[in-house]
């Protein structure tokens, strides 16, 4: 079946969000008296949300630290202060334009909490043209529960098989194979030292937007 309609994971995806998500988390890490985490850790760490990123700050602390306090404060950090440094990778653009330009429906599905992601795409106006944008709290499931992944298919009102998910975790291929799509593996993304993407239930290896473009044969 071919592509009917693509859905994509938002943080490490469609978004570089990871400095933003470093900056929450080091405000809340030193009003803990914790040292900061690095610019590089959040870019391996940023796609396993806040409980992740306190995992790479506080490392072997971890399971001994009451964590909540911690992750409170980083989302009301993060919150105030959502799109600073915040961009669509290059090529995003140019990858949604030609989907609007094909007719080709796509939307949004992430484990980001929509108290979060309402606002960050509100001041997005690329992301305007989604048909859908299902939150990591929109059901009483989140990825890799396939649930969120078929609720979108259903709204874009394409069948499950005609659509390919786009993501850069492992999790979000699982998703995928669960709801009975295509994976696309976004190589650009929050990759962190012992991912194995090119082991992840894909059919598609993309190592940038740009490449998913040409894929999608949108130059052909």
């Amino acid at each position: 079946m071919s592509i009917q309609g693509v859905l994509f994971d938002l943080d490490g995806t469609l978004l570089d969000t990871a400095l933003d998500l470093g900056a929450a988390a080091n405000r809340a890490l030193a009003r803990y008296g914790y040292p900061p985490l690095s610019d590089e850790h959040a870019y391996q760490y940023s796609s396993h949300g806040s409980r992740g990123l306190l995992q790479a700050a506080l490392g072997p602390l971890f399971e001994r630290t009451d964590y909540h306090p911690l992750k409170d404060a980083l989302l009301d950090a993060y919150l105030a202060s959502l799109c600073v440094h915040t961009r669509p990778y290059d090529g995003i653009h140019e990858l949604l334009t030609r989907l609007d330009a094909q007719a080709v429906p796509w939307g949004i599905v992430t484990n980001k909490p929509g108290w979060l992601t309402d606002p960050l795409l509100a001041q997005l106006p690329l992301f305007a043209s989604s048909r859908i944008n299902v939150s990591g709290d929109t059901f009483d499931v989140s990825k890799p529960h396939p649930k969120p992944l078929l609720a979108a298919a259903e709204s874009l009102q394409v069948d499950p098989g005609g659509i390919l998910y786009v993501g850069d975790a492992e999790r979000d291929m699982q998703a995928a194979q669960s709801a009975g799509m295509r994976g696309c593996v976004a190589l650009w993304g929050y990759l962190r030292p012992e991912d194995s993407p090119l082991e992840w239930p894909a059919e598609w290896f993309c190592d940038s937007p740009y490449s998913l473009v040409n894929k999608l044969g949108f130059n052909e």
